[in-house]
Protein backbone atom coordinates (compact mmCIF):
# COMPACT_ATOMS: atom_id res chain seq x y z
CA UNK A 1 0.00 0.00 0.00
CA UNK A 2 1.62 3.56 -0.96
CA UNK A 3 2.16 5.36 2.47
CA UNK A 4 0.31 8.93 2.86
CA UNK A 5 2.60 11.68 4.17
CA UNK A 6 1.12 14.78 5.50
CA UNK A 7 2.86 18.06 7.53
CA UNK A 8 1.34 19.72 10.43
CA UNK A 9 2.12 22.50 12.79
CA UNK A 10 4.46 21.11 16.03
CA UNK A 11 2.63 21.23 19.26
CA UNK A 12 5.27 21.75 22.00
CA UNK A 13 2.65 19.63 24.27
CA UNK A 14 1.58 17.28 22.01
CA UNK A 15 4.63 16.60 20.11
CA UNK A 16 7.85 17.47 22.72
CA UNK A 17 7.84 13.52 24.45
CA UNK A 18 8.48 12.01 20.86
CA UNK A 19 10.53 14.65 19.68
CA UNK A 20 12.99 14.19 23.06
CA UNK A 21 13.23 10.25 22.35
CA UNK A 22 14.30 10.97 18.60
CA UNK A 23 17.03 13.80 19.43
CA UNK A 24 18.02 10.96 22.14
CA UNK A 25 19.08 9.02 19.70
CA UNK A 26 22.60 8.55 18.39
CA UNK A 27 21.59 9.25 14.81
CA UNK A 28 20.50 13.04 15.84
CA UNK A 29 23.87 13.82 17.68
CA UNK A 30 24.78 16.83 14.88
CA UNK A 31 21.56 18.01 16.32
CA UNK A 32 23.64 18.72 20.45
CA UNK A 33 20.19 18.52 21.76
CA UNK A 34 20.58 14.77 22.92
CA UNK A 35 20.87 15.90 26.66
CA UNK A 36 17.01 17.62 26.92
CA UNK A 37 14.39 16.51 28.95
CA UNK A 38 11.10 16.16 27.85
CA UNK A 39 10.07 19.81 29.99
CA UNK A 40 13.48 21.37 27.76
CA UNK A 41 12.25 19.82 24.81
CA UNK A 42 8.82 21.20 25.32
CA UNK A 43 10.06 24.99 26.22
CA UNK A 44 12.56 24.71 22.91
CA UNK A 45 9.44 23.99 20.84
CA UNK A 46 7.53 27.09 22.37
CA UNK A 47 10.21 29.00 21.97
CA UNK A 48 10.17 28.43 17.79
CA UNK A 49 6.20 28.50 17.52
CA UNK A 50 6.04 31.84 19.28
CA UNK A 51 8.98 33.18 17.08
CA UNK A 52 7.41 34.70 14.09
CA UNK A 53 10.76 34.41 11.88
CA UNK A 54 10.47 30.80 12.87
CA UNK A 55 8.01 27.67 12.58
CA UNK A 56 8.01 24.36 13.51
CA UNK A 57 6.81 20.79 11.67
CA UNK A 58 5.57 17.09 12.57
CA UNK A 59 5.43 14.96 9.45
CA UNK A 60 3.60 11.75 9.59
CA UNK A 61 4.08 8.91 7.40
CA UNK A 62 0.32 7.00 7.30
CA UNK A 63 -0.69 8.85 10.21
CA UNK A 64 2.56 7.77 12.87
CA UNK A 65 5.06 10.99 13.67
CA UNK A 66 8.14 10.11 11.42
CA UNK A 67 9.75 13.27 10.97
CA UNK A 68 10.39 16.60 12.51
CA UNK A 69 11.11 19.70 9.98
CA UNK A 70 12.26 23.29 11.40
CA UNK A 71 12.01 26.41 9.00
CA UNK A 72 13.19 30.08 9.45
CA UNK A 73 13.68 33.47 7.68
CA UNK A 74 17.73 32.95 7.39
CA UNK A 75 17.75 36.92 7.52
CA UNK A 76 16.72 36.87 10.94
CA UNK A 77 17.66 33.89 12.39
CA UNK A 78 21.19 31.80 12.78
CA UNK A 79 22.35 32.99 9.74
CA UNK A 80 22.09 36.99 10.17
CA UNK A 81 25.14 38.90 9.15
CA UNK A 82 26.27 35.24 7.36
CA UNK A 83 24.04 34.74 4.39
CA UNK A 84 23.30 36.95 1.89
CA UNK A 85 19.64 36.45 1.94
CA UNK A 86 17.77 36.98 -1.40
CA UNK A 87 13.71 37.66 -1.10
CA UNK A 88 12.06 34.73 -0.76
CA UNK A 89 15.03 32.56 1.22
CA UNK A 90 13.68 29.98 3.77
CA UNK A 91 15.94 28.07 6.29
CA UNK A 92 15.48 24.66 6.83
CA UNK A 93 16.47 21.64 8.94
CA UNK A 94 14.96 18.56 8.89
CA UNK A 95 15.31 15.62 11.40
CA UNK A 96 13.79 11.58 10.69
CA UNK A 97 13.11 9.06 13.63
CA UNK A 98 15.41 6.84 14.24
CA UNK A 99 14.35 3.26 12.53
CA UNK A 100 12.17 1.06 14.29
CA UNK A 101 12.17 -2.53 13.58
CA UNK A 102 12.48 -3.37 9.47
CA UNK A 103 14.10 -0.50 7.34
CA UNK A 104 11.42 1.00 4.79
CA UNK A 105 14.09 1.48 1.78
CA UNK A 106 14.10 5.20 0.22
CA UNK A 107 12.04 6.25 3.81
CA UNK A 108 14.80 8.92 3.96
CA UNK A 109 14.62 10.23 0.63
CA UNK A 110 10.98 10.40 0.27
CA UNK A 111 10.97 12.71 3.56
CA UNK A 112 13.22 14.62 2.23
CA UNK A 113 11.30 15.26 -1.04
CA UNK A 114 8.42 15.97 0.75
CA UNK A 115 10.34 18.77 3.21
CA UNK A 116 11.67 20.10 0.19
CA UNK A 117 7.98 20.41 -1.58
CA UNK A 118 6.72 21.52 1.55
CA UNK A 119 9.24 24.32 1.59
CA UNK A 120 8.29 25.10 -2.11
CA UNK A 121 5.01 24.36 -2.62
CA UNK A 122 3.67 25.06 0.55
CA UNK A 123 5.74 27.88 2.03
CA UNK A 124 6.47 29.34 -1.34
CA UNK A 125 10.05 29.41 -1.14
CA UNK A 126 12.16 30.51 -3.99
CA UNK A 127 15.35 29.28 -2.35
CA UNK A 128 16.16 26.72 0.47
CA UNK A 129 18.79 27.49 2.99
CA UNK A 130 20.93 24.89 4.98
CA UNK A 131 23.73 25.06 7.04
CA UNK A 132 24.64 21.33 7.97
CA UNK A 133 27.57 20.38 10.64
CA UNK A 134 30.25 20.45 8.49
CA UNK A 135 31.37 17.23 10.40
CA UNK A 136 27.77 15.85 8.98
CA UNK A 137 28.73 13.65 5.76
CA UNK A 138 25.64 11.74 5.66
CA UNK A 139 22.99 15.10 5.37
CA UNK A 140 25.60 16.95 2.88
CA UNK A 141 25.64 13.92 0.76
CA UNK A 142 21.44 14.08 1.16
CA UNK A 143 21.80 17.52 0.59
CA UNK A 144 23.68 17.19 -3.17
CA UNK A 145 21.51 15.06 -4.01
CA UNK A 146 18.47 17.14 -3.90
CA UNK A 147 20.06 20.10 -5.68
CA UNK A 148 21.94 22.18 -3.44
CA UNK A 149 24.93 23.82 -3.77
CA UNK A 150 27.54 23.74 -1.14
CA UNK A 151 28.95 27.71 -0.72
CA UNK A 152 31.69 27.93 1.97
CA UNK A 153 32.02 26.69 5.42
CA UNK A 154 30.97 29.33 8.20
CA UNK A 155 30.40 29.57 12.21
CA UNK A 156 27.42 29.54 13.48
CA UNK A 157 26.41 30.68 17.50
CA UNK A 158 24.58 28.08 18.60
CA UNK A 159 24.30 29.48 22.49
CA UNK A 160 26.19 26.86 23.79
CA UNK A 161 28.34 26.09 21.43
CA UNK A 162 29.75 27.17 17.88
CA UNK A 163 29.06 24.82 14.91
CA UNK A 164 31.46 25.02 11.66
CA UNK A 165 28.25 24.55 9.13
CA UNK A 166 28.42 24.31 5.10
CA UNK A 167 26.04 26.64 4.05
CA UNK A 168 24.66 25.75 0.91
CA UNK A 169 21.72 26.74 -1.11
CA UNK A 170 18.94 25.53 -3.72
CA UNK A 171 16.50 26.97 -5.65
CA UNK A 172 12.99 25.34 -6.82
CA UNK A 173 14.78 24.90 -10.51
CA UNK A 174 18.29 23.17 -8.78
CA UNK A 175 15.69 20.89 -6.86
CA UNK A 176 13.67 19.76 -9.83
CA UNK A 177 16.62 18.50 -11.47
CA UNK A 178 18.16 16.74 -8.38
CA UNK A 179 18.67 13.37 -7.65
CA UNK A 180 16.60 12.77 -5.68
CA UNK A 181 13.81 14.96 -7.36
CA UNK A 182 13.79 12.31 -10.52
CA UNK A 183 13.43 9.75 -8.08
CA UNK A 184 10.57 11.30 -6.47
CA UNK A 185 9.18 11.68 -9.39
CA UNK A 186 9.74 7.74 -10.23
CA UNK A 187 7.14 6.97 -7.27
CA UNK A 188 3.79 6.33 -7.26
CA UNK A 189 2.79 7.98 -3.85
CA UNK A 190 0.37 11.04 -3.67
CA UNK A 191 1.23 14.29 -3.30
CA UNK A 192 2.19 15.04 0.49
CA UNK A 193 -1.20 16.32 2.36
CA UNK A 194 -0.03 19.86 3.90
CA UNK A 195 -2.15 20.74 6.19
CA UNK A 196 -1.57 24.67 6.51
CA UNK A 197 -3.08 24.74 10.47
CA UNK A 198 -0.97 26.83 12.15
CA UNK A 199 0.89 29.17 9.72
CA UNK A 200 -0.61 32.61 10.09
CA UNK A 201 2.22 34.05 12.05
Amino acid sequence: MTPVTSIVAADPQRDARVLQRWLADPHAAFWGMGGLSADEVREYLAGVVADPDQDAWLGLVDAVPTFFAETYDPAQVLLRGIHDPLPGDLGMHVLIAPPEGEPRHGLTDAVFATVMAWCFDGLGARRVVVEPDARNLRIRRKNVRAGFTELREVSIDEGERTKTAVLSVCTRDDYARSELAAVAARETAPAPEFARTGISK
